[in-house]
């Protein structure tokens, strides 16, 4: 025994499956000016109508079937300041690559990590919130972990002298 939800959600759910099949849609995307430039979204909304049924309304400036794709992944990245032992530790998970084929750039509290190892591409900018010492970095790379440590650094005192007034 069906219900009347059970057959609206079947219409619906084939509703959105030929959406994102429908060849028309692809090629109509490609009449424009050209391709947009991000930020890229796309998604479902449902509510329920004033009658009690369910109402699906697509949103976003791109088809599901045409987002924007790079052959190159964002690492999943972790940044933990330990101020017991006045470190940062960065953690970046990059499994499929070797050792040898990460690149670990430092510069203004940014670092820049890559990767790359047949079809395994990896990039990220990871801005650093406290102040580290570069020149301290240490980096080691183990079953698709990469972990940076940083040293924190001294807050820096104020320069000069303080002259007592007589």
């Amino acid at each position: 025994m069906t219900t009347f939800f059970d057959d609206e959600f079947d219409r619906i759910f084939k509703r959105m499956s030929n959406s994102f099949f429908n060849i028309d849609d692809i090629f109509e995307e490609f009449k424009g000016n050209g391709p947009q430039s991000g930020p890229y979204y796309y998604g479902y909304t449902m509510t329920v109508g004033p009658d009690g049924k369910p109402v699906v309304k697509e949103y976003g400036n791109v088809k599901p079937n045409i987002l924007p794709s790079s052959d190159t992944r964002e690492p999943i990245v972790d940044t933990i300041v330990d101020e017991k032992e006045k470190v940062v530790k960065l953690i970046a998970e990059m499994p499929g690559v070797e050792k040898t084929d990460v690149k670990v750039v430092v510069e203004n509290n940014i670092v820049d990590l890559s990767a790359a190892h047949n079809d395994k591409k990896y990039h990220a900018k990871v801005p650093l919130k406290i102040k580290v010492d570069e020149n301290s970095a240490k980096a080691s790379y183990k079953n698709g972990i990469l972990e940076i440590v940083f040293k924190l650094t001294e807050e820096e005192k104020p320069k000069g002298k303080t002259v007592e007034v007589e």
